[in-house]
């Protein structure tokens, strides 16, 4: 694929032979976001796991402190008092059955997170066709299955960011946007490498972290010095 003109002046600004720490590579990450909108910051992290193997999957949750710089519209599939919950935590829409047809047939997708309470698991299991393939299944590691709708609400709100491996045993995550100070995307990386450091399978034989790279939409890819991280 052939580069913009813009990709290739911000790219010569990163050097590939180096691993950089977290304070530079925030540096150098903002500085090479130059396009018009305000582009996400994602870290794409290559693990040494097999996500073929069950023990070895990685999914969970975390709260970015600095949350994602992105507006979340949140769906809860829930009934009785479980809908009043949800409503008052700011979730966009709520709702059952009455939901499955507008999915299922109209495509309706305009929401980024689905949080269920398990009683709703059963309808929403409907939907893993639909939802599965994009990412939206309501999951119990990520605690978006769960009785507390008002707090599982929050947290998404709050900038709770759900992180997985992909089916070549990497996690893509945001961290942030462009337009965030330096130290604020250092404290959400941070947070997120916490988490996933702290993931580990206890199974894994070898290298867990094999590279981690910090990208902004449109910009070169930074890569960071693993060893500092895991310290």
């Amino acid at each position: 694929m052939k580069k913009g003109k813009k990709y290739l002046e911000a790219a010569k600004l990163v050097d590939r032979t180096v691993l950089y720490d977290t304070d530079a590579a925030m540096e150098l990450v903002k500085k090479t976001a130059v396009a018009k909108f305000d582009e996400t910051i994602e870290a794409h992290i290559r693990t040494g796991c097999d996500g073929r193997h069950a023990e070895q999957q990685i999914r969970g949750a975390v709260v970015l402190p600095h949350g994602t710089g992105k507006e979340v519209r949140v769906l809860v599939f829930a009934k009785g008092d479980k809908v009043a919950e949800a409503e008052a935590a700011g979730a966009e829409y709520v709702g059952g059955e009455e939901l499955i047809p507008k999915i299922q047939n109209d495509g309706w997708f305009e929401f980024d997170v689905v949080v269920a309470t398990p009683d709703m698991m059963g309808v929403v299991g409907r939907l893993g066709r639909v939802l599965g393939p994009k990412g939206l299944m309501p999951n119990p590691k990520a605690g978006t299955v769960t009785m507390d709708v008002a707090k599982a609400v929050a947290d998404i709100k709050a900038g709770k960011i759900e992180y997985r491996l992909d089916k070549t045993n990497i996690i893509h995550v945001p961290i942030g946007k462009a337009s965030f100070t330096e130290a604020q995307l250092a404290d959400n990386f941070q947070a997120l490498m916490d988490a996933i450091i702290k993931a580990k399978p206890s199974s894994l034989k070898g290298q867990y972290l094999k590279s981690v790279t910090l990208t902004s939409t449109m910009g070169p890819g930074v890569k960071l010095n693993v060893a500092k991280l895991t310290n």
